[in-house]
């Protein structure tokens, strides 16, 4: 029997099971939260395109054309990056928000297999040699 061997524990069920409308509203935001940044920085490239709040280089500026649907996009890398920039900052803030929603209401930082925490006391002085005068 080897030194870091344990018998194996019998793996407990939840008390309670995640509602299936949660993953509903999972992957609806993530079919809606890119068309929503699209949105947005197609509005906030106009707007800077209106003001010159940033300057653009010219490449991004450019329109594409898409010939098999005959659509033609204006300033459509712009978009673009902007709507990655506002999807990157859009999942971080949330992925902030349910840490903190988390932390406090998750379950115990330690379980029943864990052993307790390690108190400590006030550091101790060390000794230091006395000077000779």
């Amino acid at each position: 029997m080897g030194r870091y061997s344990h018998r194996p524990t019998e793996v407990k069920e939840r008390p309670y099971e995640i509602h299936p409308i949660w993953r509903g509203i999972g992957c609806i935001m993530l079919i809606i939260a890119p068309f929503m940044a699209f949105s947005a920085a197609h509005i906030l490239v106009n707007l800077d395109m209106e003001y010159g709040w940033l300057a653009v280089p010219r490449e991004m500026r450019g329109a594409v054309t898409i010939d098999l649907l005959g659509l033609t996009i204006e300033h459509l890398y712009a978009d673009l990056l902007i709507m990655v920039l506002l999807l990157l900052l859009g999942f971080g803030l949330l992925m902030v928000l349910y840490a903190i929603i988390y932390g406090m209401t998750g379950p115990k930082r330690f379980g029943p297999m864990d052993s307790p925490p390690i108190r400590r006391g006030p550091p101790r002085q060390q000794m230091r040699p006395k000077k000779k005068r």
